[in-house]
């Protein structure tokens, strides 16, 4: 019989094309559980739970949990890895793709860009803020970056407000119409691992979803979608 709650769950935007055209639907079609999904970067989805919204499950960085162990209201202990992505370069269609192939060229890259869209709150954002800075080139980014709070960060390069995009490869997938040019140098790459885990007053639907994110289904579906399973 259909669970009559659909299951609450708060999601990094990471993992939301996968959910998006795969796994809430055979999930569905499996069980007969819904879910409905609020998809904000990690740092989003910790305040909401600060600010006192409970989800029957969370998917977030993986480091991140420690964080609202105090709190007491998810099972941080239990975490459930699922999958891991890095972070890419997106430009506009048709445009002739930059050189990432050694840090140099991937500096040189930026350093000539109009504009780089990064995102102030997404893990991808905070890490690539603090590359540019260790690479010594943050002033000069920043001087004409587009700073975007969240979202998918493909979009300025479609609508023109910048040249590159920047953010987990993942979530650069959303945005089909912009080309990826492809992952950062190994040597500044950084990878974000996520994990799901429970609200301590979970129900049996959210512990079988949890449960559903580690099967051969999921596993497909994330490595359909930029991401790497776990």
């Amino acid at each position: 019989m259909p669970n009559e709650t659909p299951v609450k769950l708060f999601s990094t935007l990471a993992v939301r094309k996968a959910f998006d055209d795969v796994l809430l639907a055979a999930f569905k079609d499996r069980t007969g559980i819904e879910v409905d999904g609020v998809y904000d970067p990690t740092t989003q989805l910790l305040l909401r739970v600060r600010n006192g919204e409970r989800p029957d499950v969370m998917i977030a960085v993986t480091s991140s949990f420690g964080e609202l162990r105090e709190l007491g209201v998810l099972e941080v202990n239990q975490r459930v890895a699922v999958a891991r992505t890095g972070v890419g370069l997106a430009v506009p269609p048709g445009a002739e793709p930059p050189d990432i192939s050694t840090v140099e060229a991937f500096k040189a890259t930026l350093l000539n860009a109009r504009s780089v869209a990064y995102s102030r709150t997404g893990a991808s954002g905070i890490y690539f803020a603090g590359l540019i800075r260790e690479l010594g080139i943050f002033d000069e980014v920043n001087a004409r970056a587009t700073l975007i709070d969240k979202g998918f960060i493909a979009h300025a390069v479609l609508d023109g407000r910048a040249d590159i995009a920047i953010q987990q490869l993942s979530e650069l997938r959303f945005v089909p119409e912009a080309q990826i040019v492809g992952p950062f140098p190994d040597e500044v790459q950084h990878y974000s691992e996520f994990s799901a885990v429970l609200g301590v007053d979970a129900g049996d639907a959210a512990r079988q979803f949890v449960d559903f994110l580690t099967t051969h289904t999921a596993r497909d579906a994330y490595e359909q979608t930029g991401l790497e399973a776990l």
